[in-house]
């Protein structure tokens, strides 16, 4: 069985990835921010005796991030999973978002997932062996209004596990990416959330998110598929989760740049027919 460091656990994904893993019988180093505030998870290690310890984690840290993985491969010894799942969702557009925001979510997304597998890495290359898994999101192969400073963060996420990938082939280690589609999540249902703006990108994507989370994809099919990646030893890259997630990747790629483009600029009329969505009264 593995030894399993697990990421923003709190809730969503990251709570049913802990979950799965340790009822699959790894031992789970669960972490998250503030454990005192999101009791679940410890609450139902308990009742159903899982291997799950659950400890306070920031990845924006250097320090939290060194001391915590220092002191788990100093008590119990070496990581042999890694899942990189702690993230924020920064929406808005370009013109409008603060570069303070532009900053925080790369600090978690992108350079906390660092923190991590820097962290990791001597260990897993000295032994040769262990599992890299960074969660991304679809939104880290396509882009568009308005999720530019998610859509940077996980593209960056994504360049960065895809050149890893070929650095610690040699030495054994697997690293994988996990794209999600539209998930029922805490963070989806703030996308839900309509605000002023003088573009008409976030009321689009409010509705888009609105309608995919009516018939909702559960966390625990991207913990389910984070599990098998890890159980496999599978050496694919990608992995696409849930029933949209492909055929979103699969538009993008059929279409050129400038048609992308052009879908996301065209009027509201335009973009709603396309999406398969009813156009909203106001925007009649």
């Amino acid at each position: 069985m593995a030894s399993v460091f697990i990421t923003g656990t709190s809730k969503g994904i990251g709570f049913e990835t802990a979950l799965a893993f340790a009822r699959a019988g790894h031992t789970v180093y669960a972490t998250m921010r503030n454990p005192s505030q999101s009791p679940q998870l410890a609450d139902i290690a308990g009742r159903e005796k899982l291997p799950i310890s659950v400890s306070a984690l920031d990845v924006d840290s250097d320090q939290s991030v060194h001391n915590g993985i220092a002191k788990i491969q100093k008590d119990h010894g070496p990581i042999d999973v890694l899942v990189n799942n702690a993230g924020v969702e920064r929406l808005g557009s370009v013109e409008e978002v603060p570069l303070a925001d532009f900053r925080s979510v790369m600090e978690t997304n992108y350079f906390g997932a660092i923190r991590c597998i820097q962290a990791v890495l001597p260990q897993m290359r000295e032994r040769r062996v262990g599992t890299i898994i960074n969660v991304t999101s679809v939104a880290g192969q396509l882009a568009n209004p308005p999720m530019a400073p998610y859509n940077a963060s996980k593209w960056a996420l994504e360049a960065l596990s895809e050149a890893l990938a070929a650095e610690m082939k040699p030495f054994g280690v697997h690293v994988a990416i996990v794209e999600p589609g539209i998930i029922d999540t805490a963070m989806a249902r703030r996308v839900t959330d309509q605000r002023e703006s003088i573009y008409p990108h976030r009321q689009r994507f409010a509705a888009l998110f609105a309608k995919s989370l009516k018939n909702g994809v559960l966390p625990w099919v991207v913990a389910k598929k984070i599990l098998q990646i890890a159980q496999t030893g599978t050496w694919q890259l990608r992995h696409p989760v849930g029933p949209d997630a492909t055929p979103l990747l699969q538009s993008r790629k059929g279409m050129t740049d400038e048609q992308w483009i052009d879908l996301n600029a065209a009027d509201d009329e335009t973009w709603y027919r396309n999406m398969g969505l009813e156009l909203p009264k106001s925007s009649a």
